[in-house]
């Protein structure tokens, strides 16, 4: 069969299985089988499946994946996440949509320390948006806030995709993880310009909050309880990967027993709470290994019946710049993100992808940021972004998904700024990891 032949009726048979309603993990295995059976040859592409699967999960590198999603389950589970946003409510006064900048630093924090999208933008929603619409929050001030600092755990470590990524692509998991630091933090500092900047041109739409007058002591005493113990968990992960002493793996393993550690001080852990997060981490895990399993035999696959290859000759033909064949990378990633969920996403264009930037020669570490922010860009993205469906599960019964998405559009402008900033000055997704071992 000629190469665009299997390349389409692979990538068909998978949007097919996936539009029709089959799990990811179940619709890529499905396609995989077929295709290893007939390109790989019968029985022989069958025994390679099985060989390529348990040698895929069996990679000492996607040990971080469960061990992050562990991290993050621990401190939703004790509720240390819920007493962090209290405390960092009773810091913040006298600034313009204080309660949405509140919103942003408590998630932004959330997500350096879950790595969870669903979970960050769950414990915000139920946290603070009844309050916000409460003192008059217009729905797009109350809302927006909480999605788009949601969905910033996907970018800043510790993140399982971000080990999902760079396992897939071949890309250095340690730099992967410190490469979305930065991304993640101008992301947050230009969320709260935007909340400032529009409440001062419209004081409607966030109003002054009227809130208890306090000492200095009671203010920063919760801040200091429950927010700065929290600073130990992100150096521990983040420190331990930037100065080279630990591995993602080690530096995981270390995240995992200081969360268990901050929530036994807290009183807040019990034996019903730590079951109930390993067997939220044994979900999500087996899911992505599912998906893992059948990664290798799919690009085998596509290499093997020329698809690979053909493509990125078909591309070459034109004579592209590795600046354009990027752009036409984010472009497709962006139009995904409109309809099919992440892991998707990933299992679609990484065989595609990562062999065409390395022959163009663009840096692994800008592939890798790029992949992260348009993922994080598709949690947003109307009609399908997970993201909204979580604010619609969240919100009270008279917010509409056309209120929802008009408040996510200020931020994904923003998301797509930030996406072109990095696109032009890659040293924005570089200059920390080239820190690393220093």
């Amino acid at each position: 069969m000629e190469w665009g032949l299997i390349l389409t009726l692979m990538l068909g048979g998978l949007a097919v299985l996936l539009l029709i309603g089959l799990p990811v993990a179940f619709a890529f295995i499905a396609v995989t089988t077929v295709g290893a059976y007939f390109v790989l040859g019968g029985d022989r592409g069958i025994l390679q499946l099985a060989r390529n699967s348990a040698q895929s999960v069996a990679n000492f590198q996607l040990a971080p994946i469960p061990l992050f999603i562990l991290m993050g389950e621990i401190l939703f589970q004790t509720g240390v996440a819920h007493r962090a946003i209290d405390a960092i409510e009773r810091v913040v006064t006298r600034i313009p949509g204080r309660m949405s900048v509140v919103t942003i630093f408590g998630g932004t924090i959330f997500a350096a320390l879950s790595g969870s999208t669903i979970a960050n933008t769950a414990m915000l929603g139920g946290t603070l948006l009844p309050g916000m619409l409460k003192r008059g929050y217009h729905p797009s001030m109350a809302m927006g806030p909480i999605m788009a600092s949601g969905a910033i755990a996907m970018l800043i470590p510790p993140s399982a995709l971000a080990v999902l990524v760079g396992s897939l692509a071949g890309i250095s998991i340690a730099g992967l993880l410190i490469a979305g630091v930065l991304p993640a933090l101008l992301l947050a500092v230009l969320f709260v310009a935007y909340v400032v900047g529009r409440s001062l041109l419209d004081p409607k739409v966030a109003p002054p909050d009227v809130y208890e007058e306090m000492s200095l002591r009671e203010r920063w005493t919760p801040f200091a309880i429950y927010v700065l113990p929290l600073s130990v968990l992100f150096a521990v992960v983040i420190g331990s990967l930037l100065a080279g002493i630990a591995t993602p793996t080690e530096s995981a393993a270390l995240g995992s027993i200081t969360a268990v550690i901050i929530g036994a001080a807290y009183r807040s852990l019990s034996w019903a709470k730590l079951g109930k997060a390993l067997m939220e981490t044994l979900k999500l895990s087996v899911m992505i290994l599912f998906i893992i399993a059948a990664s290798q035999t799919f690009a085998q696959v596509l290499s093997f019946s020329g698809a690979t290859n053909g493509l990125i000759n078909a591309i070459n033909s034109f004579d592209p710049t590795p600046l354009m064949v990027l752009l036409g990378m984010i472009a497709i990633l962006l139009f995904l993100g409109c309809f099919i969920d992440q892991v998707s996403m990933l299992m679609v264009t990484v065989p595609v992808f990562v062999p065409l930037a390395n022959a163009m020669g663009i840096n692994e570490l800008v592939l890798g940021v790029v992949y992260l922010l348009t993922m994080e860009i598709g949690l947003l993205t109307p009609p399908f972004g997970l993201l909204l469906f979580v604010m619609r599960g969240v919100a009270p019964p008279e917010i509409r998904m056309p209120q929802i998405y008009a408040a996510v559009m200020p931020f994904l402008l923003i998301k797509l700024f930030v996406l072109a900033l990095i696109v032009w000055v890659p040293e924005i997704g570089t200059w920390l990891p080239s820190l690393m071992g220093r």
